[in-house]
């Protein structure tokens, strides 16, 4: 995965925060350029909303045919709008969200002893049951490589020891994650990268 170069992160989060307030505002999803950054195939893209540093959605996609792009703006639409897990974003709280972004590497197969935790995000399948964790949960959660791997169990639907299993599929890849806030301290130490 090539790195994001400043400019095309925050590009990236600006195109991430005006899909979030049209998501909260009007409930469509924001109309973007298909343009893609650096000339890059984007192999996935999640969008986590936080507020007040607690979670507050968190949706992404992988192995997609659109850009990074694409991907961010959907992204967050459905994490202010669809994430399971929590009430749909309400205009008032968008001024208290911070928007981090985890742009993906290509998944590929790896053996559970060579899991590093921090550095490898995880999917894990067996049929059509799948679970995904990014690989900043690891860090968040003080998990372990094995820990974090039966976690990843757990999301799927899975035992916590599937992973055991020959019929279970372990995937890796990594992530350039940043966020709002780190993008900006950048901004405003480093005002020759304007």
């Amino acid at each position: 995965m090539s790195s994001l170069d400043n400019r095309e992160r925050l590009f990236l989060l600006e195109v991430a925060r005006r899909a979030l307030i049209a998501a909260v505002e009007t409930g469509k999803t924001l109309e973007v350029s298909s343009r893609d950054l650096a000339g890059s195939e984007c192999a996935g893209a999640f969008v986590t909303l936080r507020r007040r540093t607690r979670l507050r959605g968190c949706i992404g996609q992988i192995g997609t045919k659109q850009s990074t792009v694409e991907v961010v703006a959907y992204s967050a639409r459905a994490a202010a709008l669809e994430d399971p897990r929590f009430d749909p974003v309400r205009s008032e709280e968008l001024r208290d969200i911070e928007i981090e972004l985890s742009v993906l590497s290509v998944p590929e197969r790896i053996e559970p002893r060579q899991i590093e935790a921090g550095k490898h995000g995880l999917i894990v399948s067996r049929g059509w049951q799948r679970g995904v964790l990014l690989p900043q949960v690891a860090v968040e959660q003080r998990w372990e490589s094995v820990r974090f791997l039966e976690e990843t169990c757990v999301k799927a639907g899975l035992e916590r020891d599937a992973w055991k299993q020959p019929e279970t599929l372990i995937l890796a890849f990594t992530a350039d994650v940043f966020s709002e806030s780190e993008i900006r301290n950048r901004f405003e130490r480093e005002p020759s990268v304007r």
